[in-house]
């Protein structure tokens, strides 16, 4: 008997195999009944059916054994088993390993009533195989966008829930920085928790700003009139307030009058002088320099510095990605997310501009970015 028509014909021992097998897989399945433990486990065997009784060219294999199975149009069997077992509370491996059982029995069920010649035998395990290939690489696919998924919705509640709270701590230091009548010490402390709120603030914008480009929506920007030099200029004198050991210079050959969104580019100038502060040589100056080029601006801003590695430039925008180095961290942050360049490159993404890197040992370390000053 063909293997195809096996499944069909035995589709309930094998059902029954791959529920006593989820049953095994605890504590997830503890308390789940037949119908949860089973899932998608039938469509699935009548796909996999299906698909061995399918003709199938050569190409036809050759793609599939790389990957490039025909796209559904709808979610299939093994997608859905995928979401309703990381919901279940399955870790991805417990999910494989329900495909490496499915394997293992509806074989071990085959192989003693098939009298198939060994060349029959062999084209039904290969179809086989990779039909249940193609079912658990749907399911991890799945899985995976998941989990993204249920990351993406949390990290965004967290950060929502977190601005009430710090408000209430920034206002709060506010208000007692305004008395004018606090000790010297107590001064000193109320500062410090202003200036320390202010960071995590920032920090979970960045975490918003993150999840919403996780999402696909992207970072939103709203275009006025307005001089990105001012804006520039006001981020540096920020900058200098917060770190007074360092020399921040900052050079410009006048206004620059276009659209864009100026909460938005502030924060691609505070975390562009950000890093050049936490990565550039002690006692080295840091320029800031705006001018422009036919209608497009032009932002560059320089530290001096150990280099960035050539292979540490090519993901240098990517998220939370830190680049080892003989045991220390290098480009990414040392401390927290490290979405800060990340962010500045999807806030210029959003404006239609680039953002850039070039580091060589005496020049230093040079981010450029180019946005259109009227978009069209």
């Amino acid at each position: 008997m063909r293997l195809a028509d096996f499944i069909l014909d035995n589709i309930e021992p094998i059902l029954q195999a791959w529920e006593d097998f989820a049953k095994t897989i605890t504590p997830a399945s503890i308390g789940m009944d037949s119908v949860a433990l089973r899932d998608h486990a039938e469509q699935m065997l009548r796909t996999i059916a299906a698909d061995l009784r399918t003709k199938q060219t050569r190409k036809e294999q050759i793609a599939k054994s790389h990957g490039d199975a025909p796209t559904a149009d709808a979610e299939t069997a093994a997608e859905t088993h995928a979401v309703i077992r990381q919901s279940s509370g399955f870790t991805v491996e417990q999910m494989v390993s329900e495909y490496r059982a499915l394997r293992t029995s509806v074989l071990m069920l085959w192989m003693p009533h098939t009298q198939l010649d060994q060349k029959q035998v062999m084209a039904d395990l290969i179809r086989f195989n990779e039909a249940v290939d193609q079912a658990l690489a749907e399911s991890v696919v799945s899985y995976s966008g998941a989990v993204d998924a249920s990351r993406n919705i949390f990290l965004g509640i967290l950060g929502h829930d977190l601005r009430s709270p710090l408000g209430a701590i920034l206002l709060s230091s506010e208000v007692l920085l305004r008395a004018g009548d606090l000790p010297a010490k107590a001064t000193k402390i109320s500062s410090r928790i202003y200036t320390s709120v202010k960071r995590a603030n920032k920090i979970v914008g960045d975490l918003l700003d993150f999840t919403r480009t996780q999402l696909g929506s992207g970072i939103p920007v709203q275009r006025f009139n307005g001089d990105l030099v001012a804006a520039c200029e006001g981020m540096v004198e920020e900058a200098r307030a917060y770190h007074p050991e360092n020399r921040i210079l900052f050079e410009t050959t006048g206004p620059l009058e276009g659209l864009f969104d100026q909460a938005r580019m502030e924060q691609v100038f505070s975390n562009l002088i950000g890093n050049a502060v936490q990565h550039g040589t002690e006692g080295t100056p840091i320029v800031v320099s705006l001018s422009a080029e036919d209608d497009m601006a032009v932002i560059a801003i320089n530290n001096q510095g150990k280099p960035i590695e050539s292979d540490a430039i090519a993901s240098i925008f990517n998220p939370m990605i830190r680049h080892l180095r003989s045991g220390e961290v290098q480009y990414g942050s040392t401390a927290g997310l490290g979405l800060g360049l990340y962010i500045a490159s999807a806030i210029v993404s959003a404006h239609k501009g680039t953002i850039e890197v070039h580091s060589k040992a005496r020049a230093g370390t040079t981010f450029t970015v180019r946005i259109p000053l009227h978009p069209h």
